[in-house]
């Protein structure tokens, strides 16, 4: 499942797209980032850890939820 940003949360600050090891998004300056790549997401949640608005969240999968560990 890809990330999903809140486009009224979201700053429009592009972090999530730079700190993105895959590339996933496409973003334009003053734009909201664009998940263009979903299936290549590695559910890594650096982009949600990044977020400085907390707009993106990631569902993770159920067969990968046991190697997950929330950061706190």
């Amino acid at each position: 499942m890809p990330p999903i940003i809140n486009e009224d949360l979201c700053t429009r600050c592009g972090m999530c797209a730079a700190i993105c090891p895959m590339h996933l998004f496409k973003h334009e300056k003053g734009q909201v980032p664009v998940v263009a790549y979903p299936e290549e997401c590695w559910h890594c949640n650096a982009c949600v850890m990044e977020c400085p608005a907390g707009a993106v969240e990631l569902r993770i999968p159920m067969n990968l939820e046991p190697m997950y560990q929330e950061r706190r």
